[in-house]
């Protein structure tokens, strides 16, 4: 059982892992901008290699130099850790550096010392980016084991700018009898104490160094470096009365915050803009404007109904300004949509409109006709030409697609969305354009089947459909336009 104790300590679990799959990749992007990993081997005063990574811009700013984060990771941690420090300060223009401590992940060795030899592998990595002259400024960011060795290595360093220390342990000794209270050793105080003092030979023996040694309280009084202090509520590992001893005799500005977790659990994205603002302020990077646009290209599929492919560029216009007026006369709403400039291409009138999907109160009479209004703008289209009706869907991709067309028979529906008996909303937004005449007039003309004749309809079958399009297109593209239901 002492034995089980002993590795608990400076033999825990390894990580094993492959870079390629676990580490961000060798070139990737984050909120529009290209950076890399640059992977690098130094060695330490043991002669021990630490398998490194640095996360840079791709490529790196000529004119300045950046600063750097170093994270630090726990017991039985690796570099891999530091993916979320990477999305989190390289926008900021902020470098993260990590490394497998000596005896942790891929790098050698084969005992950890809970950050008395981890220091030296520190001063290791710190001393490689002063080295370098496109770093400016370096803070730390370790968590538990990690925060331990920042703490030890920020009293022998005080030009760090800046230091996160994420659930640092004040004693180890302290901490190992706490253990046993947590795990329910039912053993006397006195056995207990002599089981630790043997331990405290093995490890010494073992990993060289003294467990006594490990004691925050004793640097955290003469350390001036600023510094951020965070420990999650329900850590029974590490509890939070050990932030707390360093945090009351820390030297240096300091801060600490409190949130929801325990020792492995995730952190809270408060938590993590309290870090990415204390590093801004600490560690000051520069401005530097990206070189890639982050705007994203729009583009909208429009099945064979492509801008600039022989459609009439001024009936869209109409079509979309005509929309505008009937979002406002059809339903009150309290988005106000911008006005359309005549001026500007149809590409960039559907980039303006269409992004906005629209959920409709739709309602029909006993024929199943939508309700609408006005279709005096749809009256002067010319024969003969087949018309398509795109769905616009409130979808997460926000994607077009076909939702229906319109033929040249008297049995076609003028839906484009069902609406139950109960009054559902649907989503519905219908554009309906035109489409290049056929080649080939005998392609375009379906033959139609004999229907009963019915009593003569005060309005020619040519104007039914024109004003079955003309409602169908008053609906299309609408921002947030809700329109009352009429029960028939």
């Amino acid at each position: 059982m002492i034995d089980q104790f002993i590795n608990f300590v400076i033999r825990p679990p390894r990580a094993d892992y492959n870079p390629d799959q676990y580490l961000w990749e060798r070139d990737f992007t984050l909120a529009g901008r290209a950076y890399r990993r640059q992977d690098l081997e130094l060695r330490n005063a043991r002669g021990h290699t630490l398998q490194c990574s640095h996360y840079l811009p791709s490529p790196l700013p000529e004119d300045s130099s950046l600063p750097c984060v170093v994270y630090c990771h726990g017991n039985s941690g690796c570099r891999a850790d530091a993916n979320e420090a990477a999305v989190i300060l390289l926008p900021s223009n902020i470098t993260v550096f990590t490394l497998d401590f000596s005896g942790s992940g891929l790098s050698d060795g084969d005992y950890v010392s809970l950050g008395w030899h981890e220091r030296d592998d520190l001063k290791i990595v710190v001393s490689y980016l002063r080295s370098n002259k496109q770093i400016s400024r370096i803070g730390l960011w370790g968590r538990s084991m990690g925060a331990v060795t920042c703490l030890l290595y920020g009293a022998e360093d005080p030009s760090i700018a800046g230091m996160v220390l994420d659930s640092a342990f004040s004693n180890l000794y302290v901490l190992m009898m706490e253990l046993v209270d947590v795990y329910k050793i039912r053993l006397p105080k006195f056995t207990v104490k002599m089981a630790v003092q043997y331990m405290r030979r093995i490890i010494e023996k073992k990993a060289k160094f003294d467990i006594m040694d490990l004691n925050c309280l004793q640097v955290a009084s003469k350390t001036f470096i600023p510094a951020l202090f965070g420990h999650a509520k329900d850590d029974k590992f590490i509890q939070t009365s050990h932030s707390d001893l360093i945090y009351k005799s820390y030297a240096g500005d300091k801060n600490i915050i409190f949130f929801d977790g325990d020792h492995n659990s995730s952190r809270p994205q408060f938590y993590y803009d309290s870090v990415s603002i204390f590093f801004y302020n600490v560690l000051h990077p520069p401005q530097i404007s990206s070189s890639h646009s982050c705007k994203p290209e729009k583009y909208y599929d429009l099945e064979d109904l492509k801008v600039g492919a022989g459609l009439d560029e001024g009936l869209l216009h109409k079509i979309i300004s005509g929309v505008h007026s009937a979002g406002t006369d059809a339903a009150s709403s309290s988005y106000a949509p911008a006005a359309i400039a005549t001026e500007k291409s149809v590409g960039d009138l559907l980039s303006e409109i269409a992004p906005m999907a629209t959920i409709v109160d739709s309602a029909h009479d006993e024929d199943g006709t939508l309700n609408c209004h006005d279709t005096s703008n749809l009256q002067d289209r010319p024969n003969g030409q087949n018309e398509e009706c795109c769905s616009y869907t409130s979808s997460n991709r926000e994607s077009w697609g076909r939702c229906s067309s319109l033929e040249g028979s008297d049995e076609e529906s003028s839906d484009c969305t069902a609406v139950d008996n109960s009054h559902q909303k649907v989503y519905a937004a219908t554009l309906q354009c035109e489409q290049q005449k056929s080649p080939d007039p005998k392609k375009g003309v379906k033959k139609k089947k004999k229907v009963p004749i019915a009593p003569k309809k005060p309005k020619s079958e040519k104007f039914e459909k024109l004003e079955a399009l003309g409602k169908r297109l008053r609906l299309c593209i609408l921002k947030r336009v809700n329109h009352r239901r009429h029960h028939t």
